[in-house]
Order: C-alpha cells, then sequence, then structure tokens
C-alpha cells in the first residue's frame, strides 16, 4: 500500500475516533441533564433524538417517556398521600371539637352563666368549634363524591358550556373543530367551574384556553387568565389541602380537582411559565 494510502486510512481512523469522542461526549452530557432533572423532580425533559443510532433513538424515546411515568407517579403519590393525610386530620378535629361543642352548649344553658360575664366567651368557643366542625364535615362530604365515571366527549363542547355561565369574562378561546377525551363530564365542569371562579377572585378580567397534543399522545389543557399573579413563595403549595392565599378561601377546590383528574389518569399542574400575555396557566392532561 503506498504511503498516500496509509496516510488516507490513518486520516480516516482519526476522524472516525474523533466522531466517536465527541458522540461518547454527547451521550454523557444528555445523561448528566437527565439526572440533574430528576434530582430537581423535573420530570418534564424531553431530550432530542436527533444524531442518534436507532438503539441510541429508541433508548432516548423510552427514556423520554419514563421520566413522563416518573412525573405522572409522583403527582399521583402526592395526591394519594395527601388524601389519607386530611382524611386523618378530619377524623381527629372532628373527635376533638364534639365534646367542645357539647360542653360549651351544656355551659351557655346553665343558669349560672346566662347574662354573667362568662357567656360571651363561652359563646365565641362555642360559635368557632361549630364553624370548625362544619368547615371539616363540608370537606369530608365534598372528598367522598362519587367515583368518576370516565366516558368520551367533546371537550370544545365542555368548555363552551362552562363559558356561557361566565358571559362578563373576556374569553380567548383558541379551541376548534372536535375534540374527544374520556372523561367524567360532570367532573370536568366542577373542575374547570373552580378554576375560573378562583381566577375570579383573584380579579381576572380575561379568560385565556388553549388546546395541545402531548408527545405520548395526552390532550393538554391549558387554562390561563390575567388575575393576581400567584406569590412565588405559594405557587409549589397551592395544591395542598386548605392551603389558601385568600382570606376567605378554603383551600379545597383545586387539591379536589387535582385528585378528581388523577383518579381518571389525568393530571393538572401550574406552568411554571404562562402562556402568552397571562398572569397563570393551569395544564389539565387527560389520558389517551
Amino acid at each position: 500500500m503506498s504511503q498516500t494510502a496509509w496516510i488516507v486510512v490513518i486520516a480516516i481512523l482519526v476522524a472516525l475516533a474523533l466522531w466517536q469522542w465527541r458522540h461518547q461526549r454527547m451521550l454523557a452530557r444528555r445523561a448528566q441533564l437527565m439526572q440533574e432533572a430528576i434530582r430537581n423532580r423535573d420530570f418534564t425533559f424531553r431530550l432530542p433524538t436527533r444524531h442518534l443510532f436507532s438503539g441510541e433513538r429508541a433508548l432516548q424515546e423510552t427514556l423520554n417517556q419514563l421520566g413522563e411515568h416518573i412525573r405522572e407517579q409522583v403527582n399521583l403519590g402526592e395526591v394519594e398521600s395527601w388524601e389519607k393525610l386530611t382524611r386523618v386530620l378530619t377524623h381527629e378535629i372532628m373527635n376533638a371539637t364534639a365534646p367542645i361543642a357539647s360542653i360549651s352548649q351544656s355551659m351557655l344553658n346553665h343558669p349560672a352563666v346566662k347574662d354573667s360575664d362568662l357567656e360571651e366567651g363561652i359563646t365565641a368557643i362555642h360559635n368557632t368549634v361549630n364553624h370548625l366542625n362544619s368547615f371539616v364535615d363540608g370537606y369530608r362530604k365534598y372528598s367522598e363524591l362519587q367515583k368518576p365515571v370516565p366516558q368520551p366527549i367533546d371537550l370544545v363542547a365542555a368548555v363552551k358550556d362552562v363559558e356561557q355561565l361566565y358571559s362578563e369574562v373576556n374569553w380567548k378561546n383558541q379551541l376548534t373543530g372536535e375534540i374527544i377525551i374520556k372523561t367524567d363530564p360532570n367532573l370536568l365542569r366542577q373542575i374547570l367551574i373552580n378554576l375560573i371562579k378562583n381566577a375570579l377572585e383573584a380579579g381576572a378580567k380575561t379568560q385565556g384556553v388553549e388546546c395541545a397534543r402531548g408527545a405520548d399522545g395526552k390532550v393538554l389543557l391549558y387554562i390561563s387568565n390575567d388575575g393576581d399573579i400567584i406569590p412565588a413563595d405559594a405557587r409549589s403549595s397551592i395544591f395542598i389541602p386548605f392551603f389558601t392565599t385568600k382570606r376567605k378561601g378554603n383551600g379545597i377546590g383545586l387539591s379536589l380537582s387535582r385528585r378528581l383528574l388523577a383518579l381518571q389518569g389525568g393530571m393538572m399542574s401550574l406552568l411554571d411559565e404562562p402562556r402568552g400575555s397571562f398572569h397563570t396557566t393551569f395544564m389539565l392532561e387527560f389520558p389517551r
């Protein structure tokens, strides 16, 4: 073999070695990015599959889907954990307040207390306990709703139905055609009403509605509004039962809405970056 041929062969081998080195560095970098995303509980990562061999592409696609599945299971686990915790808390609260209500009522009926200096204080205790009992009992009844009965429905028609209830809102509804999802129509209606009511209470004037298709085939419904921005320190807590940033809020609506969607294989989340010019965007995911 001539010297020129040897030079060409060596150049090709060096080029292949250099390409292989860069390719392996790219794969290692992707692994680091995925590790960092999982460490930060960000399971929405989707790394590109171009410039990969068929086997590597299949593995990357599987890992992308795995991140989505992990996110679903983590969210569902959080919903179930809060559900169990609130069930225990409501039971304990009812057990603790029942005797207080009974004793304070008996004291108010006692002749020695009636029209005395103690009556006002005992009345305040009795009223406060009754209010707490009423709140806890209301939450318990609300959380024991019938099990969802998913069925194929037209998402466009469902949103239009709720839109007609709030004619005072400036709607920017971008849904068109027919979008079929499988969910409980009555519970979906309640979830949408909860989101609209929360937006109005936050001072919203305009409501945005968009739809997209996720990479895994899920239907993604974006509900946006221009109301007050949710404080940064509250964003991670808004789905916790009883947590609220409103003076008169009870912190039930969002947590139960998320639970109802989770029971049907869906999920609700608050986007870090709102859509368009809106201040807040919630994303509702519906299974394929």
